[in-house]
This record gives structure tokens, C-alpha cells and sequence, in this order.
């Protein structure tokens, strides 16, 4: 299954076309954006929250709530649905939600590389990163568990590194696999920490092919 940390990636893969937009505004509330792509964001933001907050919870009531009120694309809702997810994310690296996250299933990998082939495709290179790398860093965790390797260290995950260098470490794939795995796993940080001028779309790309490749040859 998937765990509270993929939850998260999936939360930042929204967040992050929330920040590419703030960072293209002038005001807090992105109003100066066209109303097609406020739209789309609301939608979007509210469409996580729905998904992967605890039926009937104060998250998605909230978010109710605001676009009952405003409408979906009335620029008000944007700030106020962000802090809303942003609240749900916090709630998931606290581990509070993680019975609930433990009910989302590995089966939506291939979901989510095709949420992610499609972000690329429409130019957001940067959730399309964080949603492939959080894709690769599950399949490491499986791949461990798979071959009798520990995911935890004094009761806390590994590290998406660590899982690696011990894979790799006991020949359950090759040097050159981990190698290409820490470049992956490099990129997927810069994304999920905003430094989108240090890598390209095109880098994307290859990030996600190669990944889909490596599942492949290695299934976990």
C-alpha cells in the first residue's frame, strides 16, 4: 500500500501548480490570472482534497463550504483552498492520517505516471516530477520488503537514498541502476522544494521514462 509520505507527494505534485501560479502574480489571491486557469487549479485543489482527506472530515467541509460560497472560479477560493490542503498535508506528515492514507493502494501507480505524463505534456514539468519520483521512492520501499531488506531504522522510514544504496548494495539491481536512481530521486527534490530553474522539462521526461523502464525490469 501506500504510504502517509506518498500522500504528501501527491499533495505537493498540487501545491506546486498553486506556487507556479502564485509566482506569476502580482497579488496574493492570483486574480490577475485568467479565470480558465483559476478555474482549473480550485478544481484541482479541491478534487485532493475530496480524494485524500477522511470522508465527512473538517477538510473537505471547509472546502465546501468556500466554493458553495465563491464558486469555483472566483480567485478568492484560491488561497483558502491552498491553506486548506496545505493543513491536510501537515496532518499527513504528523502521521495522523496514516490509516487513512493506508487505504490508497499500489494499483494506482500506473494512475498516477499517467497524471504525470499528462502535467508533462500540458507544460507543468514540476508536479509531473514530484509525482514520478514519489512513484519511484514506494516501488524502492516494495522492492526492499520483497527482498527481506529493512524500511525502517529505530522505528522511522529509511530515507528514498538509503533504500537505495541497500538495494543496490545487495545486488538486487545493478550500480549503474543506483546511480540513475539518485539523479531521479535528486530531481524529484528539487521539485518538491521549488528550485524549478535547476532542471528542465526535458530532463522530466527521461526521469519518467526511465522510471517506467526500471518498474519494469524490476518488480516488486
Amino acid at each position: 500500500m501506500i504510504r502517509g509520505q506518498q500522500v504528501v507527494a501527491q499533495i505537493d505534485a498540487v501545491l506546486a501548480r498553486f506556487h507556479e501560479m502564485s509566482a506569476r502574480s502580482q497579488y496574493s489571491d492570483c486574480s490577475d490570472q485568467p479565470e480558465s486557469e483559476i478555474t482549473s487549479l480550485a478544481t484541482l485543489m479541491s478534487d485532493c482534497i475530496r480524494r485524500l482527506a477522511p470522508p465527512g472530515s473538517e477538510y473537505i467541509e471547509s472546502t465546501r463550504q468556500i466554493i458553495g460560497r465563491f464558486g469555483v472560479g472566483n480567485a478568492v477560493v484560491i488561497p483558502r483552498i491552498a491553506g486548506i490542503l496545505d493543513a491536510l498535508r501537515t496532518a499527513y506528515s504528523a502521521g495522523y492520517l496514516s490509516t487513512v492514507s493506508e487505504l490508497i493502494h499500489a494499483e494506482m501507480f500506473a494512475d498516477f505516471l499517467e497524471m504525470a505524463e499528462y502535467l508533462l505534456r500540458e507544460g507543468y514539468k514540476d508536479p509531473a516530477a514530484v509525482i514520478v519520483g514519489s512513484v519511484l521512492e514506494e516501488h524502492l520501499r516494495r522492492l526492499a520488503d520483497h527482498n527481506g531488506i529493512p524500511v525502517e531504522v529505530a522505528g522511522k522510514p529509511k530515507k528514498a537514498e538509503q533504500l537505495n544504496a541497500d538495494l543496490a548494495g545487495q545486488t538486487v539491481y545493478s550500480k549503474l541502476d543506483q546511480k540513475s536512481i539518485t539523479s531521479w530521486l535528486d530531481l524529484r527534490n528539487k521539485a518538491a522544494h521549488g528550485k524549478y530553474t535547476e532542471y528542465t522539462k526535458e530532463q522530466v521526461q527521461l526521469q519518467l521514462s526511465g522510471i517506467q523502464e526500471f518498474i519494469k525490469r524490476n518488480p516488486a
